[in-house]
This record gives structure tokens, C-alpha cells and sequence, in this order.
């Protein structure tokens, strides 16, 4: 007697089912790798608020430095960061401690990203075509790549630059600016966070082109709207200031020039294959 087969909507119950699993699996793993670089993090006190968070408010930091010898070199005094005229204050009982946490949360989730994101990676893999597969080797790396790079950008360059510029604005010289703790701490995560990710645009671009869902004549032909849309990031993520704006457009750009290019080849490596392609099943017929 031959086994009795399981219905179609029993097989692909099961395959939902399995599914479910191993995205749970998946998540645990990222849960747990967060956790452990956030609890790194939280044990590393001195080092996340002192070095890390604390940085970019007091006349040391190393993009400030470098603002003084660059000013020194070119006899523009105006570039040296001598003084930032602000105070960080703690208003709430329990603001420090509450600070420490989500501070260490939030390294946890930036270290862990590109494990997040393999992770992420290995869920979605085995659902592509072996062709689509090969078209993203790669993608973890690169996406890894340009997220810290976008993250390093953020940190050093335009996130010193807003602080410095909000923390020097004043209405009137008798107004102090004491600035609460967890404002200070949303400017410099959102300025470095916001970064991070607007440097993913070639990655975008490039699964985007994969897809036939852009081209690079497309976005040549858009470019002046993608510059508006860039200003409009810029002025977004930095404080009212031209040059700091300027700093953080002219990478943007780069970066969407390069997303033409990333397309261009795309674009040639599919019209290739698609007359190989061709060309094969006309050898067949």
C-alpha cells in the first residue's frame, strides 16, 4: 500500500510553519548579539560617555584638532574650536541612569548591525534563484561597508559640526545654554545614525537597478530633482548652517553620482545576459 501523500495546503502549511522557525531562530541569534554588545557597552562606562558620547562636546575632540591645524596651515583662526559654550545638565532623578541604558542599547544595535543584517541576509537567501543569488554576492559586505563608513562620516564630520554651531548660536550674550543630557545625546544619535544610513544609497540603487525597477537614464534625468531632494536631507539632518550643510550634501552627491554609475553596470551585466539568454534558446529552437 503506497503512503498516503499530505494535501498541497498541508505541505504548504508546514512550509509556512518552517518558515516561521527559522525566522524565529534568526532573530534570537541577532536578539543575542545585541544584547552582548550592548551589555559590552554598558560595563564600558567610562569609555561610551567619556570618550565616545561626551567627545565631540568639549574643545579635544579629534575633528576639532583638526579644524585648529587646518586653521593654523591656511591663517584662518576662525576654523580653531577653542570653546564649546554649553553646559550638560542631568533635570531627572533617574535621567543618568536612564541615559546608560539606552546609550548602551543603541551601540549595541550600531556594532551589531552588519551581524543583523547577515542574519537577515540568510533568512532571505535561500528564497532567490541561483542567478539572483550570484548577481548579490557581496551584499553583506558592502552594506557593512558603507554603513560604517556613512556612521564614521556622521560621527567625526557632521555631527561635531552641528554641536558646535548650536552650542555657539545665541540670542543674547546674558542666556546661558545648558543643555539637558538627552538632548544632547539625540542630536549626536540622530546627525550619526542619519548618516549611516544615507551613505546605504548605492546599495539601494544597486538592488533597485537588479530589479529593472531604475536605470541610470532615469536617474540622469532626475538629477536636478535629486539634488533638491538632497538639500532637503541635508537641511533635515544638519543645523542651519552653510557650511555645514555643504559638508554633508557634497558626499550625498558623490554618492548618487556613484549610484549612476553602480546602475550603468547593472544595466549592461542584465542586457548581457538577457541576449545570452536569447541567443540560447534560439540555438535550441
Amino acid at each position: 500500500m503506497e503512503p498516503i501523500q499530505p494535501a498541497l495546503g498541508d505541505q504548504q502549511e508546514m512550509s509556512f510553519i518552517d518558515h516561521l522557525e527559522a525566522l524565529r531562530w534568526h532573530v534570537i541569534r541577532a536578539v543575542i548579539a545585541v544584547v552582548v554588545f550592548a551589555t559590552g557597552a554598558f560595563f564600558a562606562k567610562d569609555f561610551l560617555f567619556h570618550d565616545l558620547i561626551l567627545g565631540p562636546s568639549r574643545p579635544d575632540f579629534w575633528t576639532y584638532q583638526t579644524l585648529c591645524r587646518i586653521g593654523t596651515a591656511l591663517h584662518a583662526e576662525g576654523l580653531c574650536v577653542n570653546k564649546l559654550g554649553f553646559v550638560i545638565q542631568n533635570r531627572e532623578m533617574s535621567g543618568q541612569l536612564s541615559m546608560h541604558l539606552s546609550s548602551a542599547f543603541i551601540v549595541g544595535l550600531v556594532l551589531g548591525f552588519p551581524y543583523l543584517f547577515w542574519e537577515v541576509w540568510r533568512f532571505i537567501k535561500p528564497g532567490l534563484y541561483p542567478h539572483e543569488r550570484a548577481n548579490s554576492r557581496g551584499a553583506v559586505f558592502f552594506v557593512s561597508v558603507l554603513f560604517i563608513t556613512g556612521l564614521l562620516f556622521g560621527y567625526y564630520v557632521a555631527a561635531p559640526m552641528s554641536i558646535n554651531f548650536l552650542a555657539g548660536y545665541v540670542v543674547d550674550p546674558t542666556i546661558e545654554n545648558q543643555i539637558d543630557m538627552q538632548s544632547y545625546i539625540s542630536t549626536l544619535t540622530t546627525m550619526t545614525l542619519s548618516c549611516a544610513f544615507v551613505f546605504e544609497l548605492p546599495m539601494i540603487v544597486f538592488f533597485l537597478a537588479k530589479a529593472g525597477l531604475i536605470t541610470p537614464e532615469i536617474m540622469r534625468v532626475y538629477r536636478k530633482h535629486a539634488i533638491v531632494v538632497i538639500l532637503i536631507v541635508a537641511a533635515v539632518i544638519t543645523p542651519p548652517d552653510i557650511s555645514a550643510q555643504l559638508i554633508v550634501t557634497i558626499p550625498i552627491m558623490l554618492l548618487y553620482e556613484l549610484s549612476i554609475n553602480i546602475a550603468r553596470i547593472v544595466g549592461r551585466s542584465r542586457t548581457a545576459n538577457l541576449n545570452a539568454q536569447l541567443a540560447q534558446n534560439q540555438g535550441i529552437a
